[in-house]
């Protein structure tokens, strides 16, 4: 079984912790409708992508 040889000092072991932080998620605006969306991805309200008709959504009453 391996042992370390040397105690680890608090800077080299909180270096290696540093990385684990949440990241913020890209939202941007819709052209078409001008709600936030997800950045890359159908836009929820309009069904729209890229500037195609990709889901076809329903007129709201």
């Amino acid at each position: 079984m391996a042992v370390p040889k040397r105690k680890t000092s608090k800077a080299r072991r909180d270096k290696r912790r540093a990385n684990w932080k949440l990241t913020v998620p890209a939202i941007v605006e819709c052209p078409q409708c001008h709600k936030f969306k997800l950045a890359h991805r159908v836009c929820r309200h309009c069904g729209q992508y890229d500037g195609e008709q990709i889901i076809k959504m329903e007129e709201e009453a």
